[in-house]
């Protein structure tokens, strides 16, 4: 019998917390309902959800703080809910390290097909992908390898941390070495639906990716003024 996937809600609003379970029970999800910052935080380790939806209003310990908190130990997706729908509020949650932005009031609809689109992408796998498979998705550059078919990146010789979403930009980006792409076709391309967002989150991605892996004498992601981005390979 394949298990369910759980879903963390933090909502400090009764209401919608059970509306959005029921949602997603009816999606054969499971789920876990929290009210405040400190039990999300004792919840990610004994729930062990595989999506968080964190609203970002919460008593004591708000959503930001309970979002970074994970990031230090865990690499679980993350959806922030908000009432708060400025720029400034989402490029926040982004850099923190949440992996999608909705703002209240939301179609249950939308809600259900994001928590499936980033789901989707976190692909995890119950055991480490065997080395060098026949047809595994993997680009190697000097001192840089990308596999997609492990969710991993090793940059001179050590592995680092990177949410999906980030993996998967670097991968496509390095995937096309010398290709520019717009923020919309990365958008596109990466987040794998109509984003509601804005073309800020490419450029959030682009600023994490770059703070992990300064800029190497062989290879780079550029910025092309006006345009968007490449993973620049020099020959």
């Amino acid at each position: 019998m394949v298990s369910k996937q759980k879903i963390l809600i933090v909502d400090d609003d009764n209401n919608i917390a059970e509306l959005i379970s029921l949602y997603l029970t009816k999606e054969c999800f499971e789920t876990m309902i929290v009210n405040d910052g400190e039990s999300a935080l004792t919840a990610v380790d004994a729930f062990e959800p595989n999506l968080i939806l964190l609203d970002l209003m919460l008593p004591g310990i708000d959503g930001y703080q309970v979002c970074r908190e994970v990031r230090t130990k865990s690499q679980t997706p993350i959806i922030m809910l908000s009432a708060k729908g400025e720029i400034f509020d989402k490029v926040l949650g982004l850099e923190l390290g949440a992996d999608d932005y909705m703002e209240k009031p939301f179609d249950s609809k939308e809600l259900v097909a994001r928590v499936k689109a980033v789901l989707r992408r976190v692909k995890m796998v119950a055991t480490p992908a065997p080395t060098a498979p026949t047809g595994e998705k993997l680009v190697e550059y000097p001192d840089l390898k990308i596999s997609l078919s492990n969710y991993s990146v090793i940059y001179k010789g050590a592995s680092i941390d990177m949410p999906p979403k980030e993996l998967e930009l670097l991968y496509f980006l390095a995937s096309s070495p010398n290709q520019v792409f717009t923020r919309e076709q990365l958008l596109d391309q990466i987040w794998g639906y109509e984003y509601a967002g804005d073309t800020r989150t490419v450029d959030v991605h682009i600023k994490r990716l770059r703070e992990k892996l300064s800029d190497h004498p062989v290879w780079h992601i550029d910025t092309v003024w006006g345009v968007g981005y490449k993973f620049e390979v020099l020959k």
